[in-house]
């Protein structure tokens, strides 16, 4: 893990970064050799600052530069994840337990051709596609999904103020009320901190 930041709980800090286009799709991107989708996302580097990281990964996840977006908002606060047990890698140090990331929604304001996959050593993605606004949530791989859903629900206002899209009807319940204990979760820390 090299240089990353892995705080005292093992916790690792990290970016995430839902870019939008003019029709507010959502940027999803395929991993190399696998059926998986995600956003762009990556690892901070100790005493790195989070919109530092996220021009970084921007860059080599999928080539552009800050030239090529508008930063819109950013998470008010980390939002977090365990990996499940065996994803954890037990033998190395200091152990890693899971992510802290700080989420940007960004708006392209470039074409989208200037999307390009080999400006890293190591390539995450070797596809594209832009998507309806939840549906990310679907996509990324089932450990992260609230995390998802609680960056689409805080920075989703940005680029739909007149309301957030529906939640797909079909999602199950067990999502539902996941996601509406976490929602309820943030909201309540959110007004603790507006507080005088």
């Amino acid at each position: 893990m090299g240089n990353d930041w892995i705080d005292a709980e093992g916790f690792r800090a990290n970016v995430g970064i839902i870019l939008a286009n003019f029709d507010n799709k959502l940027l999803l991107g395929g991993r190399i050799g696998a059926r998986g989708w995600q956003f762009p996302q990556g690892g901070m580097l100790e005493g790195e600052e989070p919109i530092d990281a996220m021009f970084r990964e921007l860059h080599e996840e999928v080539g552009l530069d800050e030239d090529d977006v508008e930063v819109l908002g950013v998470t008010r606060d980390w939002l977090r994840y365990r990996l499940p047990d065996k994803f954890i890698r037990r033998h190395s140090e200091p152990l890693c337990i899971g992510q802290k990331q700080r989420w940007f929604i960004l708006r392209l304001i470039s074409d989208a051709e200037r999307v390009r996959f080999d400006r890293s050593e190591k390539p995450e993605f070797d596809r594209i596609r832009w998507v309806n606004f939840w549906r990310p949530v679907n996509e990324v791989i089932y450990f992260k999904r609230r995390v998802y859903a609680c960056a689409l629900h805080e920075l989703g206002p940005i680029v739909h103020p007149d309301g957030l899209p529906q939640r797909p009807r079909w999602w199950p319940k067990r999502w539902r009320a996941a996601f509406d204990k976490d929602i309820a979760r943030m909201e309540k820390a959110a007004a603790e901190l507006s507080i005088p």
